[in-house]
Protein backbone atom coordinates (compact mmCIF):
# COMPACT_ATOMS: atom_id res chain seq x y z
CA UNK A 1 0.00 0.00 0.00
CA UNK A 2 1.41 3.38 -1.00
CA UNK A 3 1.38 6.42 1.24
CA UNK A 4 -1.28 7.94 -1.01
CA UNK A 5 -3.48 4.85 -0.60
CA UNK A 6 -3.08 4.93 3.15
CA UNK A 7 -3.94 8.62 3.32
CA UNK A 8 -7.08 8.02 1.25
CA UNK A 9 -8.18 5.14 3.49
CA UNK A 10 -7.59 7.13 6.68
CA UNK A 11 -9.43 10.15 5.34
CA UNK A 12 -12.35 8.02 4.21
CA UNK A 13 -12.81 6.97 7.83
CA UNK A 14 -14.09 10.49 8.42
CA UNK A 15 -17.39 9.28 6.98
CA UNK A 16 -17.80 7.23 10.15
CA UNK A 17 -17.26 10.31 12.28
CA UNK A 18 -19.52 12.54 10.20
CA UNK A 19 -22.32 10.10 10.96
CA UNK A 20 -21.56 10.80 14.62
CA UNK A 21 -21.83 14.58 14.10
CA UNK A 22 -18.07 15.23 14.00
CA UNK A 23 -16.78 18.10 11.82
CA UNK A 24 -13.81 17.82 9.47
CA UNK A 25 -11.49 19.78 11.76
CA UNK A 26 -12.53 17.71 14.78
CA UNK A 27 -11.89 14.61 12.73
CA UNK A 28 -8.23 15.33 12.03
CA UNK A 29 -7.68 16.09 15.73
CA UNK A 30 -9.49 12.91 16.77
CA UNK A 31 -7.47 10.90 14.29
CA UNK A 32 -4.27 12.38 15.73
CA UNK A 33 -5.14 11.04 19.20
CA UNK A 34 -5.70 7.55 17.83
CA UNK A 35 -2.86 7.48 15.30
CA UNK A 36 -0.34 8.64 17.91
CA UNK A 37 -1.16 5.56 20.01
CA UNK A 38 -0.81 3.32 16.99
CA UNK A 39 2.39 4.98 15.80
CA UNK A 40 4.32 4.59 19.03
CA UNK A 41 3.43 0.90 18.98
CA UNK A 42 4.47 0.48 15.34
CA UNK A 43 7.75 2.37 15.79
CA UNK A 44 8.74 0.74 19.09
CA UNK A 45 8.52 3.97 21.08
CA UNK A 46 5.96 2.93 23.64
CA UNK A 47 8.09 4.40 26.42
CA UNK A 48 6.34 7.65 25.50
CA UNK A 49 3.06 6.29 26.89
CA UNK A 50 2.48 4.87 30.40
CA UNK A 51 1.63 1.18 30.63
CA UNK A 52 -2.09 0.51 30.68
CA UNK A 53 -2.87 3.42 28.34
CA UNK A 54 -1.42 2.19 25.06
CA UNK A 55 -2.93 1.11 21.76
CA UNK A 56 -3.00 -2.53 22.82
CA UNK A 57 -4.93 -1.59 25.97
CA UNK A 58 -7.50 0.35 23.95
CA UNK A 59 -7.81 -2.50 21.49
CA UNK A 60 -8.21 -5.07 24.30
CA UNK A 61 -11.26 -3.31 25.75
CA UNK A 62 -14.60 -4.89 24.99
CA UNK A 63 -16.82 -3.00 22.59
CA UNK A 64 -19.24 -1.81 25.27
CA UNK A 65 -16.65 -0.22 27.56
CA UNK A 66 -14.07 1.02 25.01
CA UNK A 67 -15.46 4.55 24.64
CA UNK A 68 -15.46 5.14 28.41
CA UNK A 69 -11.88 3.83 28.65
CA UNK A 70 -10.86 6.06 25.73
CA UNK A 71 -12.19 9.14 27.52
CA UNK A 72 -10.17 8.24 30.63
CA UNK A 73 -7.10 7.56 28.47
CA UNK A 74 -7.24 11.02 26.90
CA UNK A 75 -7.54 12.68 30.31
CA UNK A 76 -4.70 10.60 31.79
CA UNK A 77 -2.25 11.19 28.93
CA UNK A 78 -2.68 14.95 29.28
CA UNK A 79 -0.59 14.77 32.46
CA UNK A 80 1.34 11.49 32.16
CA UNK A 81 3.94 10.10 29.80
CA UNK A 82 6.67 11.89 27.86
CA UNK A 83 6.72 15.61 27.11
CA UNK A 84 5.45 15.06 23.56
CA UNK A 85 2.64 12.82 24.84
CA UNK A 86 1.44 15.34 27.40
CA UNK A 87 1.63 18.14 24.83
CA UNK A 88 -0.43 16.25 22.26
CA UNK A 89 -3.06 15.20 24.79
CA UNK A 90 -3.16 18.47 26.72
CA UNK A 91 -6.85 19.23 27.45
CA UNK A 92 -7.79 16.46 25.03
CA UNK A 93 -11.33 15.21 24.83
CA UNK A 94 -13.23 13.14 22.35
CA UNK A 95 -16.14 14.30 20.24
CA UNK A 96 -17.17 10.69 19.51
CA UNK A 97 -20.55 9.95 21.06
CA UNK A 98 -21.38 6.45 19.84
CA UNK A 99 -19.36 3.43 21.06
CA UNK A 100 -19.85 1.78 17.67
CA UNK A 101 -18.05 4.68 15.95
CA UNK A 102 -14.92 4.30 18.07
CA UNK A 103 -14.97 0.52 17.70
CA UNK A 104 -15.10 0.80 13.93
CA UNK A 105 -12.25 3.36 13.89
CA UNK A 106 -10.01 1.19 16.06
CA UNK A 107 -10.70 -1.86 13.90
CA UNK A 108 -10.10 -0.04 10.62
CA UNK A 109 -6.90 1.70 11.81
CA UNK A 110 -5.50 -1.60 13.03
CA UNK A 111 -6.23 -3.28 9.67
CA UNK A 112 -4.19 -0.80 7.64
CA UNK A 113 -0.83 -1.78 6.15
CA UNK A 114 1.41 0.07 8.58
CA UNK A 115 4.52 -1.80 7.46
CA UNK A 116 4.32 -0.23 3.99
CA UNK A 117 3.52 3.14 5.55
CA UNK A 118 6.63 2.97 7.72
CA UNK A 119 8.74 2.07 4.69
CA UNK A 120 7.53 5.10 2.73
CA UNK A 121 7.49 7.42 5.75
CA UNK A 122 4.85 7.96 8.40
CA UNK A 123 5.49 11.70 8.32
CA UNK A 124 4.55 11.85 4.63
CA UNK A 125 1.35 9.99 5.45
CA UNK A 126 0.38 12.48 8.13
CA UNK A 127 1.24 15.49 5.97
CA UNK A 128 -0.98 14.01 3.29
CA UNK A 129 -3.87 13.99 5.76
CA UNK A 130 -3.19 17.60 6.72
CA UNK A 131 -3.18 18.62 3.07
CA UNK A 132 -6.50 16.93 2.35
CA UNK A 133 -7.94 18.57 5.45
CA UNK A 134 -6.74 21.97 4.23
CA UNK A 135 -8.25 21.56 0.75
CA UNK A 136 -11.63 20.68 2.26
CA UNK A 137 -13.29 24.09 2.65
CA UNK A 138 -15.63 22.86 5.37
CA UNK A 139 -12.69 22.05 7.64
CA UNK A 140 -11.59 25.68 7.87
CA UNK A 141 -8.00 24.42 7.94
CA UNK A 142 -6.72 26.20 4.84
CA UNK A 143 -5.95 29.24 6.93
CA UNK A 144 -2.84 27.60 8.34
CA UNK A 145 -1.74 25.32 5.51
CA UNK A 146 0.87 26.65 3.10
CA UNK A 147 1.02 24.77 -0.25
CA UNK A 148 3.80 22.21 -0.25
CA UNK A 149 5.26 23.44 -3.56
CA UNK A 150 5.70 26.94 -2.16
CA UNK A 151 7.20 25.72 1.12
CA UNK A 152 9.74 23.52 -0.63
CA UNK A 153 10.73 26.23 -3.10
CA UNK A 154 11.31 28.78 -0.34
CA UNK A 155 13.38 26.27 1.64
CA UNK A 156 15.45 25.19 -1.36
CA UNK A 157 16.24 28.82 -2.23
CA UNK A 158 17.19 29.63 1.37
CA UNK A 159 19.45 26.55 1.59
CA UNK A 160 19.36 25.68 5.32
CA UNK A 161 22.51 24.11 6.78
CA UNK A 162 23.57 22.30 9.93
CA UNK A 163 24.87 25.62 11.25
CA UNK A 164 21.48 27.34 11.03
CA UNK A 165 18.99 28.11 13.77
CA UNK A 166 15.66 27.92 11.94
CA UNK A 167 12.57 29.71 13.28
CA UNK A 168 8.94 29.86 12.18
CA UNK A 169 7.07 32.30 14.45
CA UNK A 170 3.70 31.25 12.98
CA UNK A 171 4.35 27.53 12.80
CA UNK A 172 0.90 26.17 11.95
CA UNK A 173 1.33 22.44 11.38
CA UNK A 174 5.12 22.70 11.07
CA UNK A 175 5.51 22.51 7.29
CA UNK A 176 8.45 24.92 7.00
CA UNK A 177 10.47 23.26 9.77
CA UNK A 178 9.88 19.80 8.36
CA UNK A 179 10.79 20.86 4.82
CA UNK A 180 14.00 22.44 6.15
CA UNK A 181 14.72 19.17 8.01
CA UNK A 182 14.22 17.21 4.76
CA UNK A 183 16.54 19.55 2.87
CA UNK A 184 19.30 19.26 5.46
CA UNK A 185 18.98 15.46 5.52
CA UNK A 186 19.34 15.39 1.72
CA UNK A 187 22.59 17.36 1.87
CA UNK A 188 24.12 16.02 5.09
CA UNK A 189 24.39 12.65 6.77
CA UNK A 190 22.53 13.35 10.01
CA UNK A 191 23.20 9.86 11.32
CA UNK A 192 26.96 10.42 11.03
CA UNK A 193 26.92 13.35 13.46
CA UNK A 194 28.69 12.87 16.77
CA UNK A 195 26.61 12.87 19.94
CA UNK A 196 27.07 16.57 20.67
CA UNK A 197 26.23 17.71 17.12
CA UNK A 198 23.21 15.41 16.91
CA UNK A 199 21.91 16.80 20.21
CA UNK A 200 22.39 20.32 18.84
CA UNK A 201 20.48 19.38 15.71
CA UNK A 202 17.55 17.86 17.58
CA UNK A 203 17.26 20.43 20.35
CA UNK A 204 18.80 23.72 19.22
CA UNK A 205 18.06 24.00 15.50
CA UNK A 206 14.29 24.05 14.91
CA UNK A 207 11.94 26.44 16.71
CA UNK A 208 8.37 27.48 16.13
CA UNK A 209 5.41 28.89 18.02
CA UNK A 210 1.69 28.27 17.59
CA UNK A 211 -1.11 29.59 19.80
CA UNK A 212 -4.07 27.51 18.53
CA UNK A 213 -4.01 24.37 20.72
CA UNK A 214 -5.51 21.98 18.16
CA UNK A 215 -3.18 23.23 15.43
CA UNK A 216 -0.18 22.79 17.72
CA UNK A 217 -1.26 19.20 18.39
CA UNK A 218 -1.13 18.52 14.65
CA UNK A 219 2.27 20.19 14.45
CA UNK A 220 3.72 18.14 17.31
CA UNK A 221 2.43 14.95 15.73
CA UNK A 222 3.92 16.02 12.41
CA UNK A 223 7.36 16.63 13.96
CA UNK A 224 7.25 13.37 15.87
CA UNK A 225 6.49 11.34 12.75
CA UNK A 226 9.48 12.98 11.08
CA UNK A 227 11.66 12.09 14.10
CA UNK A 228 12.31 15.74 14.86
CA UNK A 229 12.51 17.43 18.29
CA UNK A 230 10.10 14.87 19.66
CA UNK A 231 10.66 15.26 23.40
CA UNK A 232 11.94 18.71 24.19
CA UNK A 233 10.46 21.56 26.23
CA UNK A 234 12.68 24.20 24.67
CA UNK A 235 12.70 23.46 20.94
CA UNK A 236 10.19 22.18 18.44
CA UNK A 237 6.87 24.00 18.28
CA UNK A 238 6.20 25.90 21.48
CA UNK A 239 2.76 26.99 22.65
CA UNK A 240 2.12 30.71 22.85
CA UNK A 241 1.31 33.97 21.10
CA UNK A 242 4.40 35.21 19.28
CA UNK A 243 3.05 38.77 19.30
CA UNK A 244 2.94 38.75 23.10
CA UNK A 245 5.85 38.57 25.54
CA UNK A 246 5.53 34.77 25.35
CA UNK A 247 7.18 35.05 21.95
CA UNK A 248 10.38 36.55 23.35
CA UNK A 249 11.81 33.05 23.66
CA UNK A 250 12.05 33.00 19.84
CA UNK A 251 14.04 36.24 19.93
CA UNK A 252 16.52 34.68 22.34
CA UNK A 253 17.50 31.68 20.19
CA UNK A 254 19.40 33.73 17.58
CA UNK A 255 17.61 32.83 14.36
CA UNK A 256 19.84 32.68 11.29
CA UNK A 257 16.94 31.64 9.05
CA UNK A 258 13.26 32.60 9.38
CA UNK A 259 10.63 30.90 7.24
CA UNK A 260 7.04 31.97 7.83
CA UNK A 261 3.54 32.46 6.51
CA UNK A 262 1.78 34.69 9.07
CA UNK A 263 -1.98 34.02 9.34
CA UNK A 264 -4.27 36.03 7.09
CA UNK A 265 -6.67 38.64 8.42
CA UNK A 266 -6.69 40.73 11.55
CA UNK A 267 -7.64 39.93 15.09
CA UNK A 268 -11.38 40.24 15.56
CA UNK A 269 -12.10 43.80 16.61
CA UNK A 270 -8.54 44.98 16.03
CA UNK A 271 -6.01 45.12 18.81
CA UNK A 272 -2.25 45.51 18.62
CA UNK A 273 0.61 43.22 19.72
CA UNK A 274 1.12 43.10 23.48
CA UNK A 275 4.89 42.64 23.23
CA UNK A 276 6.84 45.44 24.87
CA UNK A 277 9.95 45.28 22.66
CA UNK A 278 8.69 46.54 19.28
CA UNK A 279 9.26 49.92 17.68
CA UNK A 280 6.06 50.09 15.64
CA UNK A 281 2.62 48.85 16.68
CA UNK A 282 -0.22 48.03 14.31
CA UNK A 283 -3.43 45.99 14.35
CA UNK A 284 -2.43 44.52 10.97
CA UNK A 285 -1.07 41.16 12.11
CA UNK A 286 0.96 40.50 8.95
CA UNK A 287 2.73 43.85 9.26
CA UNK A 288 3.27 43.18 12.96
CA UNK A 289 4.88 39.81 12.19
CA UNK A 290 7.07 41.30 9.46
CA UNK A 291 8.31 43.97 11.88
CA UNK A 292 8.87 41.39 14.61
CA UNK A 293 10.84 39.10 12.29
CA UNK A 294 13.38 41.66 11.07
CA UNK A 295 13.51 43.72 14.26
CA UNK A 296 13.63 41.05 16.97
CA UNK A 297 13.84 37.48 15.71
CA UNK A 298 16.42 37.57 12.90
CA UNK A 299 19.96 38.01 14.15
CA UNK A 300 22.68 39.94 12.26
CA UNK A 301 23.77 38.03 9.18
CA UNK A 302 20.49 36.09 9.08
CA UNK A 303 18.09 35.65 6.16
CA UNK A 304 14.33 35.31 5.85
CA UNK A 305 11.59 34.30 3.43
CA UNK A 306 8.10 35.39 4.48
CA UNK A 307 4.71 34.99 2.78
CA UNK A 308 2.64 38.19 3.06
CA UNK A 309 -0.60 39.47 1.50
CA UNK A 310 -0.73 42.42 -0.88
CA UNK A 311 -1.94 44.92 1.73
CA UNK A 312 1.45 44.73 3.49
CA UNK A 313 3.06 46.09 0.33
CA UNK A 314 0.96 49.24 0.02
CA UNK A 315 -0.77 50.00 3.34
CA UNK A 316 -0.11 53.58 4.42
CA UNK A 317 0.59 54.96 7.89
CA UNK A 318 2.37 52.42 10.07
CA UNK A 319 2.60 50.08 7.08
CA UNK A 320 4.73 52.59 5.18
CA UNK A 321 6.87 53.19 8.29
CA UNK A 322 7.54 49.45 8.69
CA UNK A 323 8.46 49.04 5.01
CA UNK A 324 10.86 51.97 5.23
CA UNK A 325 12.38 50.54 8.40
CA UNK A 326 12.74 47.11 6.77
CA UNK A 327 14.53 48.57 3.73
CA UNK A 328 16.85 50.59 5.95
CA UNK A 329 17.84 47.75 8.28
CA UNK A 330 17.73 44.82 5.84
CA UNK A 331 18.44 44.08 2.21
CA UNK A 332 14.99 43.39 0.77
CA UNK A 333 16.44 41.94 -2.41
CA UNK A 334 13.61 39.87 -3.92
CA UNK A 335 9.81 39.90 -4.03
CA UNK A 336 7.85 37.07 -5.63
CA UNK A 337 4.29 38.04 -6.62
CA UNK A 338 2.35 34.81 -6.26
CA UNK A 339 -0.64 33.85 -8.40
CA UNK A 340 -4.13 33.78 -6.92
CA UNK A 341 -5.78 30.47 -6.16
CA UNK A 342 -2.80 28.64 -4.67
CA UNK A 343 -4.05 29.23 -1.14
CA UNK A 344 -7.26 27.66 0.00
CA UNK A 345 -8.86 30.93 1.07
CA UNK A 346 -10.57 32.31 -2.02
CA UNK A 347 -9.02 35.30 -3.73
CA UNK A 348 -6.04 35.72 -1.40
CA UNK A 349 -3.27 37.65 -3.17
CA UNK A 350 0.14 36.99 -1.68
CA UNK A 351 3.84 37.57 -2.12
CA UNK A 352 7.07 36.17 -0.76
CA UNK A 353 9.54 38.70 0.61
CA UNK A 354 13.17 37.54 0.68
CA UNK A 355 15.51 39.66 2.78
CA UNK A 356 18.73 39.46 4.75
CA UNK A 357 20.25 41.34 7.67
CA UNK A 358 23.81 42.71 7.57
CA UNK A 359 26.38 40.94 9.73
CA UNK A 360 27.34 44.26 11.31
CA UNK A 361 24.59 45.08 13.81
CA UNK A 362 25.51 48.77 13.60
CA UNK A 363 24.88 48.91 9.85
CA UNK A 364 21.20 49.77 10.11
CA UNK A 365 20.83 52.34 7.34
CA UNK A 366 20.55 52.07 3.56
CA UNK A 367 20.79 48.28 3.30
CA UNK A 368 18.29 47.96 0.44
CA UNK A 369 19.66 49.36 -2.82
CA UNK A 370 17.67 47.33 -5.35
CA UNK A 371 14.48 45.29 -5.09
CA UNK A 372 14.05 42.64 -7.78
CA UNK A 373 10.40 41.73 -8.37
CA UNK A 374 9.30 38.58 -10.17
CA UNK A 375 5.65 38.66 -11.28
CA UNK A 376 4.21 35.14 -11.24
CA UNK A 377 0.66 36.51 -11.05
CA UNK A 378 -0.01 38.26 -14.36
CA UNK A 379 -1.37 36.07 -17.16
CA UNK A 380 -1.31 32.91 -15.10
CA UNK A 381 -4.00 30.20 -14.98
CA UNK A 382 -6.76 30.27 -12.36
CA UNK A 383 -5.25 27.77 -9.94
CA UNK A 384 -7.38 25.49 -7.83
CA UNK A 385 -8.37 21.84 -7.62
CA UNK A 386 -8.78 21.63 -11.39
CA UNK A 387 -5.48 23.36 -12.16
CA UNK A 388 -3.00 22.51 -9.39
CA UNK A 389 0.01 24.69 -8.70
CA UNK A 390 3.14 22.61 -9.30
CA UNK A 391 6.90 22.96 -9.02
CA UNK A 392 7.03 23.46 -12.80
CA UNK A 393 5.26 26.80 -12.40
CA UNK A 394 8.13 27.99 -10.18
CA UNK A 395 10.87 26.91 -12.55
CA UNK A 396 11.35 30.16 -14.46
CA UNK A 397 11.34 32.16 -11.21
CA UNK A 398 14.19 30.03 -9.93
CA UNK A 399 16.06 30.49 -13.18
CA UNK A 400 15.49 34.25 -13.14
CA UNK A 401 16.69 34.94 -9.59
CA UNK A 402 19.21 32.13 -9.34
CA UNK A 403 18.71 28.91 -7.44
CA UNK A 404 20.46 30.31 -4.38
CA UNK A 405 18.93 33.28 -2.57
CA UNK A 406 21.54 33.31 0.17
CA UNK A 407 23.36 35.63 -2.25
CA UNK A 408 22.15 37.96 -5.00
CA UNK A 409 23.85 37.80 -8.38
CA UNK A 410 22.60 41.04 -9.94
CA UNK A 411 24.60 40.56 -13.13
CA UNK A 412 22.99 37.16 -13.75
CA UNK A 413 19.54 38.61 -13.09
CA UNK A 414 20.13 41.44 -15.55
CA UNK A 415 21.39 38.90 -18.08
CA UNK A 416 18.06 37.04 -17.72
CA UNK A 417 16.17 40.27 -18.51
CA UNK A 418 18.45 41.08 -21.46
CA UNK A 419 18.05 37.57 -22.88
CA UNK A 420 14.25 37.87 -22.66
CA UNK A 421 14.41 41.22 -24.49
CA UNK A 422 16.54 39.73 -27.28
CA UNK A 423 14.33 36.65 -27.69
CA UNK A 424 10.97 38.42 -27.56
CA UNK A 425 11.80 41.94 -28.69
CA UNK A 426 9.72 43.26 -25.79
CA UNK A 427 11.44 43.82 -22.44
CA UNK A 428 8.12 44.92 -20.91
CA UNK A 429 6.84 41.35 -20.85
CA UNK A 430 9.75 40.00 -18.80
CA UNK A 431 8.47 38.77 -15.43
CA UNK A 432 11.61 39.99 -13.65
CA UNK A 433 12.33 43.68 -13.08
CA UNK A 434 14.67 45.71 -10.89
CA UNK A 435 13.49 48.73 -8.91
CA UNK A 436 16.14 50.84 -7.23
CA UNK A 437 15.54 52.48 -3.87
CA UNK A 438 14.91 55.91 -5.40
CA UNK A 439 12.22 54.55 -7.71
CA UNK A 440 10.47 52.96 -4.75
CA UNK A 441 10.77 56.16 -2.77
CA UNK A 442 9.06 58.01 -5.62
CA UNK A 443 6.18 55.53 -5.29
CA UNK A 444 5.69 56.62 -1.65
CA UNK A 445 7.57 53.47 -0.58
CA UNK A 446 4.83 51.23 -1.88
CA UNK A 447 6.09 47.79 -2.87
CA UNK A 448 3.01 47.06 -4.98
CA UNK A 449 5.17 46.95 -8.10
CA UNK A 450 3.39 45.64 -11.20
CA UNK A 451 4.13 46.45 -14.83
CA UNK A 452 2.90 43.54 -16.96
CA UNK A 453 -0.52 43.95 -18.58
CA UNK A 454 -2.61 41.17 -17.07
CA UNK A 455 -4.87 40.04 -19.89
CA UNK A 456 -6.26 37.18 -17.82
CA UNK A 457 -7.72 39.68 -15.35
CA UNK A 458 -9.65 41.36 -18.17
CA UNK A 459 -10.79 38.23 -20.00
CA UNK A 460 -14.38 37.57 -18.95
CA UNK A 461 -14.08 33.99 -20.16
CA UNK A 462 -11.38 33.29 -17.58
CA UNK A 463 -13.12 34.84 -14.59
CA UNK A 464 -13.50 32.64 -11.49
CA UNK A 465 -16.79 30.95 -10.72
CA UNK A 466 -19.51 33.24 -9.25
CA UNK A 467 -19.23 31.66 -5.79
CA UNK A 468 -15.49 32.46 -5.74
CA UNK A 469 -16.12 36.07 -6.78
CA UNK A 470 -18.77 36.44 -4.09
CA UNK A 471 -16.45 34.91 -1.47
CA UNK A 472 -13.68 37.33 -2.49
CA UNK A 473 -16.03 40.32 -2.18
CA UNK A 474 -17.27 39.17 1.24
CA UNK A 475 -13.72 38.65 2.49
CA UNK A 476 -12.66 42.09 1.30
CA UNK A 477 -15.69 43.67 2.97
CA UNK A 478 -15.06 41.78 6.22
CA UNK A 479 -11.41 42.83 6.17
CA UNK A 480 -12.38 46.47 5.63
CA UNK A 481 -14.87 46.31 8.52
CA UNK A 482 -12.20 44.85 10.82
CA UNK A 483 -9.71 47.55 9.85
CA UNK A 484 -12.28 50.28 10.53
CA UNK A 485 -13.18 48.72 13.88
CA UNK A 486 -9.49 48.54 14.78
CA UNK A 487 -9.10 52.24 14.01
CA UNK A 488 -12.06 53.05 16.26
CA UNK A 489 -10.50 50.97 19.05
CA UNK A 490 -7.17 52.77 18.71
CA UNK A 491 -8.98 56.12 18.77
CA UNK A 492 -10.80 55.09 21.93
CA UNK A 493 -14.17 55.42 20.22
CA UNK A 494 -15.08 51.74 20.55
CA UNK A 495 -14.25 48.75 22.73
CA UNK A 496 -12.31 45.76 21.48
CA UNK A 497 -14.54 42.74 20.85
Amino acid sequence: MSTQDLVAKLWNLCNLLRDDGVTYHEYITELTFLVFLKMVEETGQEEHIPAGYRWADLEACNAASRLEFYKKLLLHLGSHGSTITQAIYNNANTVIRKPATLNKLVTEIDKLDWYSAKTEGLGDMYEGLLEINATEKKSGAGQYFTPRVLINTMVELMKPTLDDVIVDPTAGTGGFLISAHHYIKQHHDINALNEFDYDQYQHKTFYGMEFVPDTRRLALMNLMLHDLAIDDRHAGILFGDTLSNEGKILSDVGATLVLANPPFGTKQGGGIPTRDDLLHYTSNKQLAFLHLIYHRILRPGGRAAVVLPDNVLFESGTGKTIRQDLMEKCNLHTILRLPTGIFYAAGVKTNVLFFSKPKDANKDKGNTQNVWVYDLRANMPQFGKRTPFTAQHMQEFREAVGNDLTTVDEAARQAFIDRHARETGNPETCRLRRFNREQIRQKEDSLELAWIRDDSAEDSASLPEPDVLISEALEEMAGAMQELQAILVELGAAEEV
